[in-house]
């Protein structure tokens, strides 16, 4: 544990999945902000250990950086594992890893522009679908499901907080894996909410507008694509990867004790309702 008595996560320990940039990171930081020790998970060693560091510069919380593949079962229980070795449990995990597309790759230079219409259901490559799912759907289930058995193991009264999008109730040509990937990762937080309740781990989700991230670098470097982002949020700006880590605390800490099942939209006004 430790020793940072104040904050509304003090004493807990938090496992991050794609926690070394976007969102994943500003929960790190938020979460270590409000007295959590942090488990960095990712397939980005470079950036994930500058995310430790910038944990551990900025709190006096302990953080452990653990390289992982969410896709892949065996390397979810091994960075279970790890966490739980080094800080002797787990309380809260935010499940943050995901892509935008098969060929995305975080902080590496955006490919070139792809045809709209190549990127249509009746074109795409199945390959390309089932990736996208295995990363954003599949990864999240897997997490969730490690992290929980570890709860209920250790009688821990968690939460988890997964990262859906907006795009789980937008129909958006051309991105039919990620929407797919995302409305299941919805559906998944209500569902295992439900099978969880008898073990008080609280499962709920946020699903994000157009964030400032590196998934969105490419489309903001575009006038006209950043224009259109712009154009169908009627706040008329991007959100922030912290704000997106506020909505993720609220849900992680105390201050929810009484939700469960839900997914929150900080999406500046896409849709309400």
């Amino acid at each position: 544990m430790n020793t940072q008595r104040d904050g509304r996560l003090a004493g807990k320990v938090a496992l991050i999945t794609g926690g070394s940039s976007g969102i994943g990171r500003a929960c790190a930081l938020r979460y270590a902000q409000e007295g959590a020790d942090i488990v960095i998970a990712d397939r980005d060693t470079a950036r994930g250990f500058e995310a430790v560091a910038e944990v551990r510069s900025s709190s006096n919380c302990r953080a452990l950086f653990v390289e992982m593949d969410v896709a892949e079962e065996a390397s979810i229980e091994a960075m279970v594992a790890e966490a739980v070795k080094t800080f002797g449990q787990i309380d809260t995990v935010v499940a943050a890893a995901g892509i935008s597309s098969a060929s995305y790759v975080s902080g590496a230079p955006a490919a070139d522009d792809v045809p709209a219409k190549a990127r249509h259901l009746i074109n795409m490559p199945v390959s390309n679908w089932q990736r996208v799912l295995d990363v954003n759907l599949t990864g999240v289930m897997l997490t969730d499901r490690v992290v929980a058995r570890h709860m209920i193991e250790q009688n821990i009264h968690g939460t988890i907080v997964n990262v859906a999008s907006s795009a789980a109730r937008l129909a958006l040509p051309g991105a039919a894996d990620y929407c797919v990937s995302k409305a299941g990762v919805a559906m998944l937080t209500q569902v295992l909410a439900m099978e969880l309740l008898a073990h008080c781990i609280r499962v709920n989700a946020i699903g994000p507008g157009f964030i400032e991230t590196p998934m969105t670098e490419a489309m903001r470097e575009r006038p006209e694509s950043h224009a259109a982002m712009i154009e169908r949020t009627p706040m008329g700006r991007l959100g922030t990867p912290m704000e997106m880590a506020n909505t993720a605390l609220y849900l992680a800490c105390d201050e929810s004790s009484y939700t469960t099942g839900h997914t929150l939209y900080p999406n500046g006004g896409m849709f309400v309702g």
